[in-house]
């Protein structure tokens, strides 16, 4: 996907990993693929931001509550066609 600024929903996607506990709920919430796993560190890392769709599934899916995806403010508007 090309970032520029008419396709970047997202500024940021932050995860409190001290209060993470790593159940991967994030990780498999993400159909778009930004949020993977760190198998050393046992928690989920933001690997692709700029692919981000702001659809917050991965904020819905935590149990902890631990995730807030940033976004860009004025958001892009989607083409109708």
């Amino acid at each position: 996907m090309n970032a520029n600024k008419s396709t970047v929903w997202v500024k940021e996607i932050r995860i409190d990993l001290e209060k993470c506990r790593g159940c991967k709920a994030c990780m498999n919430a993400c159909f778009v693929d930004v949020i993977r796993w760190d198998d050393d560190k046992k928690k989920p890392v933001v690997a692709y931001p700029e692919d981000c769709v702001w659809c917050l599934a991965c904020e819905c899916a935590c149990p902890e509550d631990v995730i807030e995806v940033v976004p860009v403010i004025p958001a892009p508007l989607r083409s109708s066609f």
